[in-house]
């Protein structure tokens, strides 16, 4: 059993011992009703505490258990519920740490409860696409007033136990501990109280839920849920449920509050959601370095390239509290470096997202240098300059002369092979990838590229950092452009097809917007600067001559439109706006393009625009995957949630993919390779899709 029983006197203290965060699993709620049971049948009992082991009252749901029949298995939550409201014995919630979802619901179900300052007190559930689904919706406007919980609700955010207690009026907490230490003691003595003063149990259950002005307040919750949340179902839906709680019996409310979350379970949203949920876990863990590989430490860090990308990388570790000492070669380029990390950090402080000592505390803690030897103490060094495989070789020769030994030597080279950059060096166990998305300080992905050589210790190392600067990190073996990159560069080719087969830059965008990217590709181009993709493919031309491109982004770069940095790209911009204007030059140079190259523009279905870019990153994705360079496709589905603005709610390509059906997404594949226009090789389908498609498997 995950629950432990252990009588104190005259009162039996139940306490959930379910690592991590005591998610109630099978075993676990077979544990509390076995508890209650023996509880009750023991007449030298006179009260009952129901706690949580280490760092959580419950997190909730155990995860673990997410869509297999263990889930629902008798006792489920709501029984369990039940048994906890109908022991005849008082039963005290002793809540600490982590309250969570069914941790929450569990909790309401008690006689009484006790918390301990600096618990967090949450129903997270609308983040995994669904609504509370034993009680949550239901009891919770019954202790906290109906806006409180709502407001709870529908943000899935935890808050303080403290501010909880002080809400006028509110009885979620009978009584509030002294300190967490002191908690069980506590709850244990006030059991004992409550016993003693006999009387019938209270029970949420009876307390009324109503609010004043209820028809008005419920239409004000929907306008605004749907205005925020358009893509998702579950936050309206929560609104439903607590007006159901306001209007019905409880028992009534409460059936149709599991009809909702049964419903709920089912939508493509909810499953991309809880994909999510599992995929950030999963994508930590790396196959061959277990927890027995212990992490190096770091207590200093250096960033070579004072310009965009190495302020912004610094700032995450400043962030963090971390010292920083940033170089370059020209007192100019720091001075310029400094100016915009300050620059950043004053928005944040004029907008209130940053207290002004704060800001004081990160810059004091960041310190510089043009001279290559003042880097001899830093634990890791990470160089942001030009993606120029001979100026990395300066950097690293140099480095390899300075750095101590046992030092971590980082590249956020976006493209350039890890390996060669690491041969550089007579250490190339300590080199590794870290490439930061633009804006480092903003973008929550880091890829974290292995090489053939990186020892387990500094993978290890850099996995902790990232989750210390609150980024998603995702490991990535050697190829070019490793996932993201590699991914988005057939993405890009498709969308250069698509402008030459009929299409305009503009509709391109807009089909794959309303599919729920944040920024269609020529948009994207127009901001990163469409003179990157242009020395990509020069490169390519080189080293794949037999790779087809669409001529439309060259001649766009031999116009001099480069994006947003020149006022002109696929799009044209006015001074100090991003607003992006379709452009009639573009319009002419595609149509005059067209002509040269005998093409006949056809029209092209929003459907067609958004299965091409979207499969196109599928396909490529699944070769990753054989290639190695990606474990798992969940690791795939993260990089372009965090990183490339696919919909959340789509769970990333993979995961979309998965629920096309493998089959129908390698049909389509098929098809596309009919094009003349199109390139019929890449649209092969990948050996591995194709072998999953024909199995009827899924990559997830």
């Amino acid at each position: 059993m995950t629950a432990e029983y252990k009588v104190q006197g005259d009162v039996a203290v139940i306490t959930l011992n379910n690592p991590p965060v005591n998610g109630l699993g099978y075993d676990t709620r077979v544990g509390i009703t076995n508890g209650l049971e023996k509880a009750n049948a023991d007449p030298a009992v006179k009260a009952i505490v129901l706690t949580g082991a280490d760092k959580a009252f419950s997190g909730g749901a155990d995860i673990r258990e997410f869509g297999t029949a263990k889930a629902t298995q008798e006792p489920n939550l709501l029984s369990v519920i039940r048994a906890v409201e109908t022991s005849a014995k008082p039963v005290v919630a002793a809540i600490h740490t982590v309250c969570m979802g069914g941790g929450l619901e569990l909790a309401l179900g008690a006689h009484y409860r006790i918390a301990a300052p600096g618990a967090k007190i949450a129903l997270p559930e609308v983040k995994l696409g669904l609504i509370p689904g034993a009680g949550g919706t239901v009891r919770l406007p019954r202790v906290l007033g109906v806006e409180t919980a709502l407001n709870m609700i529908v943000s899935g955010e935890p808050v303080n136990s403290e501010m909880l207690a002080s809400l006028p009026g509110q009885k979620l907490f009978d009584k509030m501990a002294s300190s967490p230490e002191k908690l069980l003691d506590e709850a244990v003595a006030f059991a004992k109280d409550v016993a003693a003063n006999g009387g019938e149990l209270p029970l949420v259950r009876n307390l009324p839920a109503k609010h004043p002005n209820g028809d008005a307040y419920f239409q004000f919750a929907r306008n605004m849920v749907k205005g925020m949340a358009k893509n998702f179902p579950a936050p309206a839906k929560c609104v439903d449920a607590v007006e159901n709680a306001t209007k019905m019996k409880f028992d009534d409310a409460l059936a149709k509050e599991r009809e909702i979350f049964v419903n709920l379970m089912l939508t493509p949203e909810s499953a991309a959601l809880r994909h999510i949920f599992a995929a950030e876990r999963a994508a930590s863990k790396i196959p061959d370095v277990g927890d027995d590989v212990k992490p190096r430490d770091v207590k200093s860090v250096a960033v070579i390239g004072a310009g965009t990308m190495g302020g912004g990388i610094a700032m995450n570790f400043l962030n963090a509290g971390i010292p920083v000492k940033m170089l370059e070669m020209k007192q100019e380029a720091l001075d310029k470096g400094l100016a915009t990390i300050r620059k950043n950090y004053e928005a944040q402080v004029k907008k209130g997202k940053l207290k002004q000592d704060k800001y004081d505390q990160r810059m004091a803690l960041l310190s510089t240098t043009l001279d290559y030897a003042d880097l001899k103490d830093a634990d890791l060094i990470i160089e942001a300059v030009f993606e120029e495989l001979g100026v990395k070789e300066q950097v690293f020769k140099k480095l390899d002369e300075v750095a101590k030994q046992g030092a971590i030597l980082a590249s956020n080279t976006s493209t350039l092979d890890v390996d060669k950059i690491a041969a550089f060096t007579k250490r190339p166990q300590d080199v590794v990838g870290m490439h930061f998305f633009s804006p480092a300080n903003v973008m929550k992905l880091l890829e974290v590229v292995r090489g053939a050589k990186t020892a387990k210790d500094v993978l290890a190392t850099v996995m902790a950092i990232a989750k210390k600067i609150k980024k998603t990190a995702v490991v990535s073996g050697v190829c070019d452009g490793f996932i993201g990159n590699r991914m988005i560069e057939q993405y890009s080719r498709q969308a250069g097809f698509l402008i030459e087969e009929g299409a305009t830059p503009q509709q391109v965008d807009k089909a794959i917007e309303k599919f729920g990217f944040a920024m269609g590709p020529f948009r994207m181009g127009d901001l990163a600067g469409n003179d990157i993709g242009w020395a990509i493919r020069k490169r390519r031309y080189q080293e794949k001559p037999d790779m087809k491109y669409s001529k439309t982004a060259d001649l766009l770069c031999e116009m001099g439109r480069f994006g947003q940095k020149t006022g002109a790209g696929w799009y044209d911009y006015q001074p100090g706006k991003r607003d992006a204007i379709p452009s009639k030059a573009v319009e002419d140079m595609i149509e005059k393009h067209r002509k040269d190259q005998g093409i006949t523009p056809r029209k092209i279905s929003d459907q067609e625009i958004v299965e091409r870019l979207v499969y196109s990153l599928v396909n490529e994705g699944a070769h990753i995957l054989e290639d190695g360079i990606a474990s798992k496709a969940s690791d795939i589905d993260m990089v372009y949630l965090t990183g490339y603005g696919f919909p959340i709610w789509r769970g990333g390509p993979m995961k979309y993919a998965d629920q096309m059906g493998l089959f129908n997404v390698a049909e389509s594949m098929k098809r596309f390779a009919q094009n003349p226009r199109d390139d019929a090789a890449f649209w092969q389908p990948a050996p591995m899709l194709a072998k999953l498609a024909a199995a009827g498997k899924t990559f997830n």
